[in-house]
């Protein structure tokens, strides 16, 4: 029995101060975000979606919205699929200004590996793949839609590949409003699909 869990990452976040958002209240979509999601319900409304549940955190409900909205579904809320944790949250870290250039900060930096400056990749992949599985069950034999963030979506996708969890963040695969998804034969991972139906972003956009 085939089922399919489309990973969304939330469309862009009115954010015009340039911070890391991270888990802060308050951060929600920007007209061009708003845009993006419809965009993606446009492209999913083929699809046989039975269940939709998004983070916790406001960008990622609004952009769960419209999907549901177009399957008359509602939004259900799963805390695993949250932003990752980051002790730089609610400041500026672009390369050569805020945060990064103060030695006050620099102790967080000194394992990239884990990271020391936040919540541990592996945490990241475990919960994350606990709400894919939950996902899968909810949506067995259909096509489920769960919307996260960024480094969530992009560690998860490197511990399903069995790649290494640390990375360089200007590498990562997974523009705003596109969808990871993963396709179970059963509960057996067979393959995972990358597609953009908003188009390309940078993926050094502030925040996730």
């Amino acid at each position: 029995m085939t089922t399919i869990v489309h990973v969304l990452r939330h469309g862009e976040v009115h954010n015009p101060e340039g911070i890391l958002y991270g888990r802060l209240p308050g951060f929600r979509l920007s007209g061009r975000g708003q845009r993006q999601a419809l965009t993606v319900a446009e492209a999913l409304a083929g699809h046989q979606i039975v269940h939709v549940v998004a983070s916790p955190l406001q960008r990622a409900q609004e952009t769960a919205t419209p999907i549901a909205d177009a399957h008359r579904l509602d939004v259900a809320t799963d805390e695993r699929l949250i932003e990752a944790g980051n002790q730089f949250e609610g400041k500026r870290v672009a390369v050569g200004d805020g945060a990064l250039r103060q030695p006050r900060h620099w102790p967080k930096l000194v394992n990239p590996f884990k990271p020391s400056w936040g919540e541990p990749y592996v945490e990241i992949a475990h919960r994350m793949l606990g709400a894919i599985h939950r996902a899968r069950v909810e949506a067995e034999g259909f096509e489920a839609l769960c919307v996260s963030h960024q480094l969530p979506i992009w560690t998860l996708r490197r511990f399903l590949e069995r790649r290494v969890l640390w990375h360089d963040p200007r590498q990562r695969q997974c523009s705003l409003a596109s969808l990871t998804s993963l396709v179970f034969e059963g509960d057996r991972l067979d393959r995972i699909v990358y597609s953009e139906p908003a188009g390309y972003t940078d993926p050094k956009v502030t925040g996730a």
